[in-house]
């Protein structure tokens, strides 16, 4: 599940009514600093929060109603740029995200 700020705030305060939403940003942000959360930006939409930091894998995401999943490509690990290509970089990391249509909003469009 790939939660917001908002929506992780939100179940927070269940168990925690005082809790702020700068204490959810703030936690958020330390998370990803030590590598625990990776912070995924959706298409445009809000940042999204990923619990599976240690688990090598890209994101989907429709570009409608934002939903964003987990996804394993096939070729991934040949990836590579050429030296001209880094320009000068060290590359530590690559984020791949794929976008598209889910079927629900492809539904509700040809309805």
């Amino acid at each position: 599940m790939h939660l917001t700020a908002e929506a992780v705030h939100g179940r927070a305060q269940e168990r925690l009514p005082e809790i702020s939403l700068a204490t959810v940003y703030n936690t958020l942000n330390e998370l990803v600093a030590m590598g625990e959360v990776l912070e995924v930006p959706a298409g445009g939409g809000a940042k999204r929060y990923d619990p599976n930091a240690h688990l090598a894998h890209q994101h989907l995401v429709c570009t409608r109603c934002g939903e964003l999943r987990d996804v394993f490509p096939a070729g991934e690990t040949a990836l590579s740029l050429d030296a001209d290509d880094r320009h000068g970089y060290e590359v530590t990391a690559v984020r791949i995200v794929f976008e598209g249509v889910c079927p629900s909003c492809r539904e509700a469009g040809a309805a």
